[in-house]
């Protein structure tokens, strides 16, 4: 393992202990848990993207991209990770939303941040996913098929998270602010859900090659649990559709 993986996968672990000690912190404040302003997205944000950093971390090790590249990436996305989780728990500490909140110069400069923030990643986990279908994957039996559909399905998160901003910008500009606060709620399933494919499934493809099952048959249960993810994942996506 290299130093920029060891203090990449730092960074993730810090991201997750973050959210964990605001759950701690909700605990004892109390307040409410769902709303623009609230404990959860510390939370939620602090776990989703520390989990989410490590396990692009160890899946992008099977990417057949050069080491010095795959760095670099991880390294800005390491970055991007810790910028957005901090904004959002700056904000929160502040009892202001962290995301559309236009009302004063510095509320729209963390807001902006965010935003272009999120932009970055959906640059470098594009470029992650580009590489996964551009060569296959290494690893064990079903582990390309793990990778591809992870980044695949991470796409989509990634789309719909745009997406939630996008229309949320929209509504602030044009005077909506309440409106923009709810009008993300139809895609955050989509969004959630999505997000964490490429952990949990090459997580399987790993877990499966410690058994002494065939690869053919190793195979096939990554290829089901594809099948069960994408189902998960056009659910969410009807919801999204039907209540947007």
């Amino acid at each position: 393992m290299s130093s920029v993986e060891r203090v990449v996968l730092g960074v993730g672990l810090l991201l997750v202990l973050s959210g964990l000690v605001h759950l701690g912190v909700f605990a004892v404040d109390g307040g409410p848990w769902y709303g623009p302003v609230s404990w959860r997205k510390p939370v939620t944000f602090g776990v989703s993207f520390g989990a989410t950093l490590i396990a692009v971390t160890w899946v992008t090790s099977y990417l057949r991209v050069s080491p010095r590249l795959r760095a670099l990436l991880l390294a800005v996305f390491a970055v991007d990770c810790g910028v957005e989780v901090g904004g959002i728990t700056l904000q929160a500490w502040r009892r202001v939303p962290s995301h559309l909140d236009m009302e004063t110069p510095f509320d729209t400069a963390v807001s902006m941040t965010l935003a272009v923030g999120g932009g970055v990643l959906v640059v470098l986990l594009t470029a992650f996913a580009l590489a996964s279908f551009r060569q296959r994957p290494t690893g064990p039996a079903g582990m390309d098929l793990a990778v591809r559909s992870g980044f695949a399905i991470l796409l989509v998160g990634l789309a719909s998270g745009a997406a939630m901003i996008a229309r949320g910008v929209v509504l602030t500009r044009t005077g909506h602010q309440e409106a923009a606060y709810h009008s993300t709620a139809p895609l955050k399933p989509l969004h959630g859900v999505s997000l964490h494919a490429v952990l949990v499934l090459p997580v399987l493809a790993w877990l499966l090659s410690r058994t002494s099952w065939s690869e053919p048959v190793r195979r096939r249960i990554v290829t089901a649990a594809i099948g069960c993810y994408m189902v998960a994942v056009v659910g969410a996506g009807v919801w999204a559709v039907f209540t947007y």
